[in-house]
């Protein structure tokens, strides 16, 4: 539960936000109330859908799948990105281009008013439970770079949608505001549209992130450096050839290891050099779930034009 505790908070915040921005814009007629309830729906489904992803990356290994089911919370976070694009960008736009081209009478606003501000509250509040574990995790890493580098899509997408959740309410309210104050609902409208080019934006970037995780991602710089170091503290390895590293899920990494072992070096005493280090490494980083090591020599080593 504590480490769900962002997607539980941020479902929670959503559900409710959700109906209550639907009420308001069966009663006002507000195009921006309604795409920003639309928003809140989908991101109540996203939540779901990466619990489900969550749920089922923590399967072990079996034949169909030797290396475990940890990329599936990958591909459930690619699929969050189309719906972001899709249905919350999607029918913002639309929305937005109906009532402009069809604007309905404007009403009495306090019921957006009302849900506006509750809605910024329970947004606010998911808002700083993402960024507090984000901060939590990232340390002194800057926050792009963090996102960049992070292997659990979870979070960071929690705090995209929150994020751009708040930009939209403060549109919503802009656009509510200023049809009113001019008496023209087309405002209104417009307000919905640059709330779904804003979705549409998240929804680009959080697609390009989990593209990156779905293919395959090595794993940090600084566990690629730890695992070189180790293997070249022995004298039987002449030289590391790489370290080549994936996720296959966000807290396991699989390793494959190219070494250069002396000459003079047994097969027996090979074999049991191998079992020491695998040991000394699962035991020094616990999420190296998978490791390969393979004596080559440094010389019929295929060349790696970025290492990883």
């Amino acid at each position: 539960m504590r480490e769900n505790i962002v997607l539980y908070g941020a479902l929670a915040a959503n559900v409710g936000i959700a109906i209550a921005k639907f009420v308001a814009a069966g009663i006002s007629g507000s195009s921006s109330m309604l795409t920003e309830g639309v928003h809140s729906l989908v991101d109540s489904g996203n939540q779901l859908l990466l619990l489900y992803g969550q749920r089922q990356a923590r399967k072990g290994p079996d034949h169909a799948h030797p290396f475990g089911y940890g990329r599936e919370l990958y591909f459930w976070a690619f699929i969050v990105a189309i719906l972001i694009f899709a249905l919350g960008a999607g029918v913002s736009i639309y929305e937005g281009f109906v009532h402009i081209r069809e604007p309905e009478p404007l009403r009495d606003p306090t019921i957006n008013y009302v849900v506006l501000g509750v809605a910024l509250l329970l947004e606010g509040a998911s808002w700083t439970i993402a960024v507090r574990e984000f901060d939590a995790k990232r340390g002194d890493t800057p926050w792009w770079t963090a996102v960049r580098r992070s292997k659990d899509p979870a979070g960071f997408i929690v705090l995209f949608e929150d994020s751009a959740a708040l930009l939209g309410l403060v549109v919503a309210g802009i656009g509510v505001s200023v049809s009113h104050y001019v008496g023209d609902a087309r405002i209104d409208g417009l307000a919905s549209i640059v709330i779904g080019g804003i979705l549409a934006l998240v929804a680009l970037l959080l697609a390009r992130e989990a593209k990156g995780l779905l293919i395959g991602e090595s794993a940090d710089p600084a566990i690629i450096a730890q695992v070189r170091a180790l293997l070249e503290g022995y004298d039987a390895i002449q030289s590391v050839n790489h370290v080549r590293t994936i996720h296959t899920a966000p807290d396991a990494v699989f390793v494959a290891i190219s070494a250069d072992f002396a000459d003079d070096l047994s097969m027996g005493e090979g074999e049991a050099l191998i079992e020491t280090i695998e040991t000394q490494l699962k035991a020094a980083m616990p999420q190296l779930a998978s490791i390969y090591i393979r004596p080559e020599k440094a010389q019929d080593a295929p060349p790696l034009t970025d290492q990883a």
